[in-house]
């Protein structure tokens, strides 16, 4: 299989996406190939002016910063690795694609260039988080903020075939963020939408308030892309402020600074555990094809598993499972 990877995105490109590719192969428990897609001089020069086995350029000369309109890259940067790494896709000529870079351009490319899975009315992203309960996915994380029931039924189908397949996690249950566990809480969208999930599928369990996330049955966690984006990003600024909280009081006293030392393995168990670069990117679901957007400031560990989030997707037949779930229930989104 064949995945290509936009070299120039990202914060931290193209030192950590040439080296992510590179331990990418060595971990790989099948046989890949990664074309590495950019800037050739830039490439090259971080590969070591030698190229490895199973790994190839090509070559683009434009890159997509994050000044620019993600809804017109297509046209204005055509040459550039993000529009260049998805035609890789269309054509056929790569199973996968992934991207550190602009988010919204990957977006608005995929959609244009590969197009959506039939039926799908909305491609939607999720978000992968870990619990001690086992992993959950929340989506849509940011693509529509504007979604009606009939899409959230979509996402919560395409949440649970990407668990499945790519996670490895059985026996979804489904779950609706709402401001109350009761069916009659909520906005008029949210209202129908709890009635959608309960009529179409068993294995949804009703309203999931916020502070429940975490500790809630569901696992398959759903939502329109502005009341998830706003969450995700709560979270994420809510662990780097915690995170410097804790610091600065160890640093402030001895005796803290002495019992860091005992609880240091459980802290690293902990950080290892909610680590984003050990789960790599986010899957584009409902589009076409493979299309994985990395978190900006990936280093090559995320990109590394961003990269076997790819081959697990290729291998199990993600694209061709969603189909088959959107398919089952055609007429509640028609």
């Amino acid at each position: 299989m064949k995945i290509a990877l936009d070299a120039m995105g990202g914060d931290l490109a193209p030192q950590a996406t040439v080296q992510g590719a590179i331990n990418a192969l060595k971990k790989a428990t099948d046989e890949i190939d990664v074309l590495l897609v950019g800037d050739e001089k830039q490439i090259i020069s971080e590969l070591g002016n030698s190229i490895p086995d199973h790994i190839s350029i090509h070559p683009t000369t434009q890159i997509v910063t994050m000044n620019d309109n993600g809804s017109k890259v297509f046209k204005s940067k055509p040459d550039s690795s993000i529009v260049q790494g998805i035609k890789l896709v269309k054509e056929q000529k790569a199973d996968a694609f992934i991207s550190a870079g602009h988010t919204g351009a990957v977006m608005a490319t995929s959609l244009f260039l590969l197009g959506r899975i039939p039926h799908v009315k909305r491609p939607a992203l999720g978000a992968f988080i870990p619990t001690q309960k086992g992993g959950k996915i929340l989506c849509d994380v940011g693509v529509n903020p504007d979604a009606k029931p009939k899409h959230l039924l979509q996402f919560a189908i395409m949440a649970s075939m990407y668990l499945d397949h790519v996670e490895g996690i059985k026996n979804t249950k489904i779950g609706l963020i709402n401001i109350g566990v009761e069916p009659s809480k909520g906005s008029e969208m949210y209202l129908e939408t709890h009635q959608l999930l309960e009529k179409e599928l068993p294995n949804f369990i009703g309203n999931v308030e916020s502070r429940n996330l975490f500790d809630s049955e569901a696992n398959v966690l759903v939502c329109d892309g502005f009341v998830g984006n706003t969450l995700i990003k709560f979270a994420e600024g809510w662990i780097t402020t915690f995170s410097e909280m804790i610091k600065n009081k160890i640093n402030d006293n001895m005796r803290l600074r002495l019992g860091a030392w005992l609880i240091k393995p459980a802290l690293n168990d902990i950080q290892y555990q909610y680590d984003y670069e050990e789960h790599g990117g986010s899957p584009l679901l409902g589009v076409n094809g493979i299309s994985i957007i990395a978190h900006g400031s990936s280093t090559s560990k995320a990109i590394m598993n961003s990269i076997l989030l790819a081959q697990k997707s290729i291998k199990r037949n993600l694209i061709q499972d969603i189909s088959m779930g959107i398919d089952e229930h055609l007429g509640a989104v028609s």
